[in-house]
């Protein structure tokens, strides 16, 4: 069966709710949030726009939860509730200073005075690309293009039925999470037809709306007050202290089952281009067919060539489900809009949703780079045009002028995205044009510090640093540039002095969202060296296998609104978080540097079995636009990228047989031995592998290996593989690559 039929969009959108953890699963403890943050909505891969039910709750606007950073949520609201459905939505990521949810929709059978109520979500369903629920006795459907959404009513007879645009709305429902449009123009241009702007975060997000009720009274609205007969509404500067509502509206008498059509263009570049986006996304339905039909089979068909590239065979359905939703989320965010900038007169590529990189430079965007190297490309001249007019590689990107400045999180993280790239070859890239801007990068902010002392705290930025100077040097060595290449190397070194010799972690400091044993297994490019600086092979497993609680016993998860004394019980055992944190994603693969990847095959094993399932509760915590679904992805396929490096790890797969298309090339992972995984059996492990019919002496593929297609087959057993393969290249043994 297609992958796309096995996708479930509800997953994560709840309190997380998974089998209670056995065996080493047990002992990992998780202080961020227990819930995925992502919503069921309408969505289009990589697209610009998304539709959902609007409840004003945290983070994305759906659903029942509270604002929360620790432990399990509070509720907002006792069940699931909307009062419309609103556009631009984030994917399970946690609180990004704004949010959007512009252009709520509401239909009605109360008068205007009602507007804002919220009324009980019934008969929810959603696919990729379209998404259902009927409210107060109103059947609701929404579906999305690139940049355009379609939404379809089917209403009750009734004398007065009503579909009321909200244009001032942004933001949530939560204490200081409004979003208060600066400027806003409203025109009514004829019976159906409307355009409107409204500049929001410094974005002037522009919509052009076409109803095809056009017999309905079509009216414009301020303060929940009609206005018969105007044309136009303009604010030429709205404070929070002054707004007021204000929008759209189509009124008429309905027969039963009766359907209205609302269609929606947006840009960022005016109305007009607003109004050539709804074309290209919509264009003319043929007679007898309905704007809502064609664009959602269109959005359906595109989800079902994305999702199938990459296969997996499995008899059971529950783990189908995991995985093709898995890969869904995955290629929700960023969202590319290219020709849409705002803030520059150019063409060409932009993207925002960028959120953050530090969610997805491990996983996502190497998935993204595998199964769409073209879109990855389109991504990369995004961020070095933001660069080139903002000043800086962003951290984080929104549909907001200005990038979000996520300072304490990390730095330097893009030059590991390009850096990929441009050790893959892709075509498409200037890297003359890339290499000025990530070495102008690697000065700001936190580089400063770490040019003159060496080192940049808090001190993972040290790390972060040291590692974006080793990747601006392939691309220097790409183009030529040997003085560049001798100039980065000391400095690429100095990851070293992040760490304390004396116990092999990370020096004591500040931290982001995690404590110095979090940090302290990143794959740096010198992983070798970085072993040593522990003690040895021996002393850095014994190191990872206390991280990783191997012998401790059973931990209890933070509750509701957990006290601080809990929490800091938590932290102190030092623990992995299992995969409900970012900078421990990678760090399971750091056993291979050190000769055992049974021990990769172990914790890796555990988790796809007891942190991800069914249901809406099945994602352990934030989805982080993708970040914590592309590592089940990647984990599950028996392969982990090692972002910058051009490099990807070799595990026991989690499935028979899998293919995956790479571009224009084709991957297959075949299996001997393979036995189907129970969430409390021992892990598999590999015993040996064939590349393309020659037996391979490495745990690892180089990224080139991948992207030009390769057959891998595995063998299985239920213990460790005997053999010395080598381990995967550091840059201390191996040199360039």
């Amino acid at each position: 069966m297609p992958v796309i039929e096995h996708v479930d969009p509800f997953i994560g959108t709840e309190v997380t709710a998974l089998a209670p953890p056995s065996g080493l699963a047990a002992t990992w403890w998780w202080p961020k949030p227990q819930v995925g943050n992502t919503h069921p909505g309408a969505t289009y891969p990589l697209g610009m726009v998304s539709a959902c039910a609007y409840s004003g709750a945290y983070p994305t606007g759906y659903g029942r939860h509270d604002l929360s950073t620790e432990g399990v949520p509070a509720p907002l609201h006792t069940g699931l509730v909307a009062s419309g459905f609103t556009h631009f939505q984030q994917s399970g990521t946690g609180a990004i200073r704004k949010y959007y949810n512009y252009f709520r929709v509401t239909p009605m059978l109360q008068p205007l005075d009602a507007l804002g109520e919220l009324w009980e979500i019934e008969d929810e369903r959603a696919e990729p690309g379209w998404y259902a629920a009927t409210l107060a006795g109103i059947r609701c459907e929404v579906t999305v293009g690139p940049k355009s959404a379609v939404h379809r009513y089917t209403f009750p007879g009734h004398r007065d039925a009503r579909l009321v645009i909200d244009a001032s709305l942004g933001g949530l429902a939560i204490p200081y999470g409004r979003t208060v449009p600066l400027r806003a123009h409203l025109h009514s241009l004829a019976p159906g037809v409307a355009q409107g702007e409204i500049v929001v975060e410094g974005a002037p997000l522009a919509v052009h709306v076409e109803c095809d009720a056009a017999s309905w009274r079509q009216m414009l609205w301020y303060d929940r007050r009609l206005m018969p007969g105007g044309t136009r509404l303009d604010f030429d500067h709205i404070r929070p202290t002054t707004l007021r509502p204000f929008g759209l509206m189509w009124a008429g008498p309905t027969e039963p089952g009766q359907v209205v059509e609302l269609r929606f263009g947006f840009s960022l570049r005016g109305v007009e281009q607003a109004r050539q986006n709804l074309r290209a996304d919509c264009g003319e339905a043929a007679s007898g067919t309905s704007t809502f039909d064609v664009r959602r089979a269109a959005t359906a068909q595109t989800w079902r060539e994305h999702l199938g590239k990459v296969t997996v065979d499995t008899p059971s359905t529950d783990r189908q489900t995991v995985f093709s939703t898995a890969l869904y989320h995955s290629l929700v965010k960023p969202c590319l809009a290219p020709d849409e900038s705002p803030f520059w007169p150019a063409g060409g590529a932009f993207a925002f949703d960028i959120s953050t990189m530090w969610d997805i430079y491990r996983t996502q965007l190497p998935l993204l780079t595998t199964l769409l190297p073209e879109r990855a490309v389109e991504l990369a001249q995004a961020l070095l045009y933001i660069c080139e007019e903002e000043g800086n590689l962003p951290i984080g990107y929104r549909m907001a002028r200005g990038a979000d400045q996520f300072t304490r999180q990390a730095s330097a993280l893009a030059h590991t995205f390009l850096a990929d790239l441009c050790q893959l070859g892709l075509p498409g890239m200037d890297w003359d044009w890339a290499l000025v801007h990530m070495h102008n990068d690697l000065r700001r902010t936190y580089g400063e510090d770490f040019l003159l002392r060496g080192e940049a705290h808090p001190i993972s930025h040290t790390l972060d640093l040291a590692f974006g100077y080793w990747c601006t040097s392939r691309v220097a060595q790409h183009l030529g540039d040997r003085a560049l290449v001798e100039q980065f190397a000391p400095l690429a070194g100095r990851w070293v002095n992040a760490f304390d010799p004396a116990d092999g972690l990370l020096k004591d400091s500040t931290y982001y969202e995690g404590g110095k044993w979090n940090y302290s297994f990143r794959l740096l490019h010198d992983m070798a060296a970085r072993i040593d600086l522990a003690g040895g092979d021996d002393a850095f497993v014994g190191l990872l296998d206390r991280f990783f609680g191997f012998g401790a016993d059973t931990v209890t998860q933070p509750g509701v609104r957990p006290s601080v004394e809990e929490m800091a019980r938590g932290y102190a055992l030092n623990r992995f978080e299992g995969l409900n944190n970012e900078p421990d994603m990678e760090a399971p693969w750091a056993y291979q540097y050190a000769g055992r990847p049974d021990r990769t095959a172990d914790v890796v094993h555990a988790v796809l079995h007891h942190q991800f399932g069914t249901g809406r509760g099945g994602l352990p915590g934030n989805d982080d636009s993708g970040g914590l679904s592309s590592w089940y992805v990647w984990a599950s396929l028996g392969l982990f990228p090692v972002a910058g490096q051009n490099l990807v790890l070799l595990n026991a797969p989690a499935w028979r047989e899998s293919r995956i298309e790479v571009g224009d090339a084709v991957v297959t992972v075949e299996t001997r031995g393979f036995v189907e995984p129970e969430p409390d059996a021992p892990a598999q492990h590999v015993q040996g592998v064939t590349l393309d019919g020659v037996p391979l002496d490495r745990t690892w593929l180089t990224g080139t290996e991948l992207h030009r297609g390769a057959r891998l087959l595995v063998d299985l057993g239920p213990t460790p593989g005997g053999g010395s393969a080598r381990r995967p290249p550091s840059a201390s043994t191996e040199g360039p690559r």
